[in-house]
């Protein structure tokens, strides 16, 4: 039940967060407009604005954003992680540079004792 969930809550996320489905909304949005209008009253028509309108086309725009958001994110991200994984492998040559020079040093250091 579990995956089920979660694979419609995603299906429903990826609709719903799209630039169409905000203009469906607003379509829905904008029939109920005119009955709005024709009543003349001004807490009617905000209660319009703020609880039709702004509810149903703004939550759409708002994922549409988010999304776009996250991509950029994600670029950034990734891009971070690639150029950590090169100096990493840098830092790794390194090191495995001065192991053999200190090697080398330790091995003449012996010599140098042991000759004397």
């Amino acid at each position: 039940m579990r995956r089920f969930n979660r694979w419609l809550g995603e299906r429903i996320t990826a609709v719903v967060g799209t630039m169409w489905t905000a203009y469906v909304f607003a379509a829905i949005a904008l029939v109920s407009l005119p009955g709005a209008l024709a009543t003349h009253n001004a807490v009617v028509i905000v209660g319009w604005i703020a609880q039709t309108f702004l509810q149903l086309v703004l939550l759409s725009i708002i994922m549409v954003g988010q999304g776009i958001q996250a991509e950029g994110t994600e670029a950034v991200i990734r891009e971070t992680h690639d150029t950590v994984i090169l100096e990493l492998a840098e830092i790794r040559q390194l090191v495995e540079e001065l192991r053999e020079i200190t090697g080398e040093l330790h091995a003449r250091t012996l010599v140098e004792r042991d000759g004397n």
